[in-house]
């Protein structure tokens, strides 16, 4: 019997025809390979591979959806607002792949967007707001059906404005994130991160638009790290391990590779009060991020030549989880402050670490600890 149920498991998970809370052992790659270099980014997005260390695909949904993530988190919300999702280079099939996720999973789909001032859309910009997109990249490609499915699956009723920088520049990234502060969006995902350098400070006017929530992910590489999550101006998001039985989760624990740690440059904002830390403290808080219980995301751009159902992961889910849960809420003001004088709106990860300090910074116990920050957005 023991063997029956394996085997049709494995089978399930090959073709699609596993439930979304089925989570089988996988090996994963980052879909951005290239390690960023100083003064550039790459996407935090962790793709389930197969024993060739191929991207796994299936026909069908294989990895949580939106009502699951609805469920784990609480989502009560259903407010209208403008969400921008910044990555690099071009996705070519990404509307079309957003209204695909849709449809499977029974939400809304989004029309292309007429004018600048309609709502409930969706609509793709290059870095200056036109339409002279970059060339293509199957990795970011795949960052990005995460990025807008995982925001419209949590937000469903939000405009998504999608802005490509032309490289994985902070340059180009960080003229994006102000494309995207000009297109009026009151949230702003961003799914990467690079290596923290001297002169970031002078990059975090990027990410301080009055008005404007900014979500990063933390990282993907453990414990350290990265820009633009340490900027004092981005709720920083880590990462946990979500399983669920149905609908109810049994158990989140920090994610094993999610970043945190103690900015090298930023100045320690007021509203942080953690003690081993005199720079900024990474991350805020947190959400699902372990590809192993990662998200079925829809991907046709080809990655390695497969495209269609992927298993994703990574603090690159970690983070627009976060922007749809905080765009539907409609509790964008005075953040990420708010989270620090609103306790009572995230459920505290106790227990997990990603590295072998011996300190919250990578232990995660009772109240602020790195890898998950204050914890996960609970009933916004």
């Amino acid at each position: 019997m023991k063997k029956w149920i394996i085997l049709t498991l494995v089978v399930g998970v090959l073709f699609g025809m596993a439930p979304a809370n089925v989570q089988a052992a996988s090996q994963t790659k980052k879909a951005c390979s290239k390690r960023a270099a100083a003064g550039s980014a790459r996407c935090n997005a962790q793709i389930v591979t197969d024993s060739k260390n191929k991207p796994l695909i299936s026909s069908t949904p294989v990895g949580y959806g939106p009502a699951d993530f609805k469920n784990a988190y609480g989502v009560k919300g259903s407010a209208s607002v403008v969400v921008a999702v910044v990555v690099a280079y071009d996705a070519p099939h990404i509307a079309d792949d957003l209204n695909t996720y849709s449809r499977t999973f029974g939400i809304a789909t989004l029309p292309s967007c007429t004018s600048e001032s309609q709502s409930s859309c969706f609509k793709k910009y290059d870095e200056r707001g036109g339409s002279s997109f970059p060339a293509a990249d199957s990795g970011w490609a795949v960052e990005a059906s995460m990025d807008v499915e995982s925001v419209h699956g949590l937000c469903p009723h939000c405009r998504i404005d999608f802005i490509e920088a032309a490289s994985s520049s902070m340059a180009d990234l960080g003229q994006a994130v102000d494309q995207a502060a000009s297109l009026h969006a009151k949230v702003v995902s961003n799914s990467y991160g690079g290596p923290e350098t001297a002169s970031e400070t002078s990059a975090d006017g990027h990410y301080n638009h009055a008005g404007v929530v900014m979500v990063a992910s933390s990282g993907d590489s453990g414990y350290g790290t990265s820009y633009p999550a340490a900027s004092p101006y981005v709720v920083a998001v880590g990462g946990t391990d979500l399983h669920m039985n149905g609908a109810v989760v049994t158990s989140e624990t920090a994610w094993l590779d999610a970043g945190s740690g103690c900015s090298k440059y930023e100045s320690k904002p007021t509203w942080q009060h953690d003690t081993s830390c005199k720079k900024r403290s990474i991350a805020d808080v947190a959400a699902d991020a372990d590809p192993a219980t990662g998200a079925a995301v829809y991907d046709s751009y080809p990655d390695e030549g497969r495209s269609g159902w992927f298993k994703v992961g990574g603090t690159s889910l970690a983070a627009p989880l976060v922007a749809g849960m905080l765009a539907a809420s409609g509790r964008l003001s005075n953040q990420p402050a708010w989270f620090y004088s609103n306790a009572s709106m995230v459920r505290d990860i106790v227990s997990g670490h990603n590295g072998s300090c011996k300190t919250y910074l990578c232990l995660s116990g009772n109240g602020y600890d790195g890898p998950t920050g204050l914890g996960v957005l609970n009933r916004l």
